[in-house]
């Protein structure tokens, strides 16, 4: 922290190093600006280790948080979260499953090499990182750990996600309210629950999601591979200019799926419809094999329909014996662009919101 202090408050060019070795680090561990110019943390072959005890996180949600920095560039280091103690511990009633690393306000800025283990809750959350690389990333927990997606994305306006591998016990990508112009390719997902948009919908006064491109990835072994999820009975927002192409899919449960039914540990109000507009989505070039018979499943909202979905080249078939993978589809009437396989919506007709799930 000391050496952290002395570099921020220096004349730029200035670095923090942590040498090669083992370190642990206690919380809370904060690394806040502004500094007075560009900075860089170097961290090659440095392994920063969390306390593995939960009961330690009582007043943090964040193992490691660097907030308010412009022009920060952060290269290696291997942060351990310890978390395999705390993924269904219930016996410590104020704790805070913490995340491993908490990006507040970091801007223009670059994190490449970089590996997250084992994190207690996610790997790496965003917001406010406008203009920011993230590139050549490993975020590895495994399937069975709880809540550990690999990047969570809050209000955010230009981030890239490169070359990077993700294998988590939930998202690989998730997309939160105010994700803006977000570029993802290159990246390899499972064991997870794939890509996401959202969930969204569970709070008033959500910002939009918008010009999402999610290009180029393989996903292995998830629960779902590319998703857009909303809450039933949700607050208005809005979805608009999400792409997903050129996908690989590797035996996974759904494939392709926008589920304005998501539910999931919580109470909802399942008769009331959802309120977020999903508009100009495209699914094209994805192939591989599904877990499931139903590789493809839009499930739109019935108060809601969601406007202008593509489907373009889906080649998707099911892995699990000879019968032929299907689709199911509501509130929704895609275009259909080359050949389709499943064949999507074969019967195209507004349906009640919880008819697919």
């Amino acid at each position: 922290m000391n050496a952290w202090k002395k570099a921020c408050a220096g004349a730029p060019p200035s670095s923090l190093l942590l040498p090669p070795g083992t370190y642990m680090a206690f919380p809370p561990f904060v690394l806040s600006g502004p500094c007075k110019g560009p900075i860089e943390i170097k961290a090659t072959g440095a392994t920063i280790k969390a306390p593995p005890e939960l009961e330690k996180f009582q007043t943090t949600d964040t193992w490691i948080r660097i907030n308010y920095i412009d022009r920060l560039t952060m290269t290696g280091g291997t942060f351990d979260g310890q978390g395999r103690g705390s993924w269904r511990n219930a016996n410590c009633k104020n704790c805070q499953k913490p995340v491993n690393l908490g990006l507040g306000f970091v801007k223009n800025s670059l994190f490449k090499d970089i590996t997250s283990i084992n994190s207690k809750y996610f790997h790496i959350h965003m917001q406010g990182c406008d203009n920011t690389k993230l590139e050549h990333l490993t975020l590895d927990a495994p399937a069975d750990s709880v809540n550990t997606d690999g990047i969570h994305i809050g209000p955010t306006n230009g981030l890239n996600i490169t070359n990077t591998i993700i294998k988590t016990g939930d998202d690989c990508i998730s997309f939160g309210d105010g994700s803006t112009n977000i570029r993802v390719e290159k990246v390899t997902c499972g064991p997870g629950h794939g890509i996401s948009v959202g969930s969204l919908g569970k709070n008033p006064n959500e910002k939009p999601v918008e010009r999402i491109w999610v290009k180029n990835c393989t996903i292995v072994g998830t629960d779902n591979g590319v998703r857009i999820k909303t809450w039933p009975g949700s607050y208005p927002g809005k979805v608009n200019d999400v792409h997903f192409e050129d996908i690989v899919m590797d035996k996974v449960a759904n494939p392709i799926i926008i589920d304005q039914n998501y539910c999931a540990g919580r109470v909802c109000q399942k008769n009331v419809p959802s309120q977020v507009k999903i508009t100009n989505v495209s699914f094209r070039n994805i192939k591989g094999t599904s877990r499931t018979q139903v590789a493809l499943k839009l499930n739109c909202s019935a108060g809601s329909p969601c406007d202008n979905v593509e489907l373009a080249d889906i080649n998707l078939t099911y892995s699990g014996g000879q019968v032929t993978a299907s689709s199911r589809c509501a509130n929704v009437k895609p275009k259909l662009v080359g050949q389709i396989i499943p064949p999507a919506c074969p019967v195209n007709v507004p349906k009640p919101y919880n008819s697919l799930m």
